[in-house]
């Protein structure tokens, strides 16, 4: 049967090859192993298409005969001509596949060389018909005992789809990723085969899924089926983590911050009725940061599309929260907005961020109170703090007179009863000796990270403590409400809206305001000197019971605080490992500090691969062939296991480095080193008799891949 391969290829040499670099790869590649899941058979039959290869090209006369096959083959113009293909030839004619012929039972093999060489597509091309589903069978045993051949092609088939999946991941196809991933995992359930190499699939969908989410809810809204395939996967993480701030382990590797920030910059792909959707239900786990962000998304949509009702709910919410947050801010945004015009202005002075109410009183300046300056602070907070993390309000300009002009939001807000004025709720002092919060800035608004109870294992097996609970405060809270009327707010200048105290029971029935009219200034300005003569004294008795609670509430709650900005610049959740680098393949010949270069990438890398975090990418760029196979399968049980080991190389001395010219894409570097290293369980408890510190010979065989060196074979000395 005819294969597409050449004896070049499966030596990984170039057509100009000389006999010592024939010697060398034909013994390099003889010492490179496949998988230790690979039977017998299969690496039998990848050796005597190994020997072949070499036998042929070792021998002149044949190597001439399979030189001129070779160039008819690949290069016709060139086999014309008898002339070697030039740099010009190749690009005038797309080179073929040049294809030898082997026997039944080296496909195995076959497909194992094509599996080494990155040829993962053409792998599935020609091992797919010989499944138990496609259209080759392997019952007659004319390609082997089936039911070891049939492991072996279901192996390399898999193997084919992780590395294609990686391949994809590192190029930012993200479901083109997991579709490959999800392939070669159904292949291995169907079959019920090799365990081990499902587990490597299913530990990179795991991590695989925060890429997918971004990447999906990314799409324009049109392609909503899509969308709606990102949206149910978040949601699954969630069901996994526990929420929010929960402490169940969804696999992505992302630990609680991280995670938090994954859903910070996920926001702005999230429209305002999805992230409600969301972070409502959230809020039910309880979750106090789901609590906020559903705050902000009612907030946004209400405000947005003229609906006061959703408004009114994020003001449910913060009262849920004002207990252990400062939510003045928020609070007076929202009581401002229900046209609650003496509650937001009794809100707002309780805030303890002082950047904020400089603000709002420079530019109420001249006014009797503050709501000149609230109005320009909800404005500005709704255009540069609210609106950008809304895919569908990003662009959208933020007008207070806009929005109390519209009907449905003028009859809303005449349908509201008065209310009684709030019951004042202790401050809670922290450290035991005054009242502390963390900053809640509208814009910076944080949140603080305890650390009382376990958190999902993120590596290596051990588990790392943190849990997200709301900061320790408590805002004092007035009463009364104000009616707002329509006026000219901007972000640039204090706004003309005009607002005056008043209270319905304060009027006669004649004068009260009915549904479906526009809010009136000048029903608002009937207030006089005796009711701010009785907030005053209300004021002053207040602040007396807030200092004797000071007194009473002085034990602080349990965790270490860790500010966490929730508006933050995005950020965005860690990428695939970044691959380590290699040094490039120089002009010249390999010099010891390129050598140095690379044997120190080595070193770095098998750090990252058998060391907490489980890295197994950064194996791919310094390793080749069968060598890095061996050390991404002892990788992948120690990521299974989660035992890890920390390496140190206290003293590296490059002995030798052998490069000549005659073979200028292969090399080899003789180096000592000490190595110390230390073994850890599961539980990241290190082990010491299992850990040890060596001196060490050691010569690294090293080939040119795509100008950058890789090693390819290691040998003590």
């Amino acid at each position: 049967m005819q294969i597409p391969l050449d004896y070049y290829r499966i030596l990984g040499l170039p057509i100009q090859a000389t006999e010592e670099q024939l010697q060398n790869a034909h013994r390099d590649r003889m010492l490179q192993l496949p998988r230790r899941e690979y039977s017998e058979v299969a690496i039998a039959a990848r050796r005597q298409l190994i020997d072949e290869a070499y036998e042929v090209l070792s021998d002149p006369a044949r190597r001439q005969v399979y030189d001129a096959k070779f160039l008819a083959s690949s290069y016709p113009s060139a086999a014309q001509t008898g002339d070697e293909p030039s740099d010009g030839d190749e690009g005038d004619a797309e080179p073929a596949l040049p294809s030898i012929e082997i026997d039944d039972k080296q496909l195995i093999g076959a497909l194992l060389i094509l599996l080494e060489l990155g040829e993962y597509e053409l792998v599935l091309k020609l091992g797919r018909p010989y499944l138990s589903s496609g259209s080759s069978s392997l019952e007659s045993g004319q390609f082997g005992d089936p039911s070891v051949v049939g492991a072996d092609i279901v192996l390399t088939l898999a193997l084919a789809c992780l590395e294609l999946g990686r391949e994809q991941w590192h190029q930012n196809q993200y479901e083109n990723a997991a579709e490959s991933l999800e392939t070669g995992l159904e292949l291995l359930v169907k079959e019920g085969l090799f365990a081990g190499v499902r587990g490597e699939m299913q530990t990179e969908l795991f991590k695989l899924r925060p890429y997918r989410i971004l990447e999906l809810l990314g799409l324009p809204e049109e392609q909503d089926t899509e969308r709606y395939r990102g949206f149910r996967l978040l949601q699954t993480m969630l069901q996994e983590r526990g929420g929010i701030d929960g402490s169940g382990n969804d696999r992505s590797g992302l630990s609680t911050d991280d995670f938090l920030r994954f859903i910070q910059q996920l926001r702005s792909y999230l429209t305002v009725a999805e992230q409600q959707t969301l972070f409502e239900a959230e809020a039910k786990r309880p979750s106090a940061v789901a609590a906020y962000l559903a705050v902000y998304a009612l907030i946004a949509g209400g405000f947005a599309y003229q609906q006061p009702a959703l408004i009114q709910q994020a003001k449910t919410l913060l009262a849920g929260l004002a207990a252990r947050q400062d939510v003045s801010l928020e609070r007076a945004v929202c009581c401002l907005l229900l046209g609650q015009t003496a509650e937001a202005n009794q809100v707002v002075q309780q805030s303890q961020d002082t950047e904020a109410l400089s603000v709002i009183r420079r530019q109420s300046k001249d006014s009797p109170d503050l709501l000149p300056g609230l109005c320009y602070y909800t404005e500005r907070w709704l255009q540069k703090d609210v609106f950008p993390y809304f895919r569908d309000l990003a662009a959208r300009p933020v007008s207070l007179k806009t929005y109390f002009a519209d009907p449905k939001v003028q009859a809303y807000l005449e349908a509201l009863p008065e209310e009684p004025p709030p019951a004042a709720q202790p401050r809670i002092a922290a450290n035991g000796v005054a009242p502390t919060s963390l900053e809640a800035r509208r814009g910076t608004t944080r949140w603080a990270v305890g650390q009382p109870s376990p958190q999902p294992v993120t590596s290596g097996g051990r588990k790392e403590g943190s849990s997200l609970q709301v900061a320790e405060r408590e805002p004092r809270q007035g009463s009364g409400r104000r009616r707002v009327t329509s006026g000219s707010a901007s972000p640039t200048s204090a706004p003309a809206t005009t607002v005056t105290r008043t209270s319905a029971s304060s009027q006669p029935a004649a004068a009260r305001p009915t549904r479906g009219k526009s809010l009136r200034l000048d029903r608002l300005l009937l207030l006089g000197g005796a009711a701010l003569l009785a907030l005053l004294l209300l004021w002053l008795l207040l602040n007396r019971f807030f200092n004797w609670l000071d007194g009473q509430f002085a034990n602080p709650l349990p965790g270490e605080q860790l500010e966490l900005t929730l508006t933050a610049p995005v950020v965005t959740i860690p990428d695939p490992p970044a691959p380590v680098q290699n040094a490039p393949a120089p002009d010249g010949e390999l010099t010891q500090a390129t050598a140095e270069s690379v044997v120190q990438g080595w070193f770095a890398a098998k750090g990252e691969a058998l060391g907490e975090a489980h890295n197994l990418d950064a194996l791919a760029t310094v390793l080749t062939g069968d060598l890095l196979a061996r050390w991404e399968g002892q990788a992948s049980i120690a990521a299974s296991d989660g035992w890890y080991w920390q390496y140190n190389y206290p003293t590296l001395d490059i002995l030798e480095v052998s490069w000549s010219e005659e073979t200028p894409d292969l090399a080899s570097i003789d180096v000592a080193v000490t190595e110390d290293a230390t073994f850890h369980t599961a539980d990241g408890a290190p082990v010491p008799e299992e850990s040890y510190t060596s001196d060490l010979q050691v010569r690294y065989s090293l080939i040119r891949e795509a100008d950058t060196w890789k090693i390819e074979a290691i040998e003590l000395l």
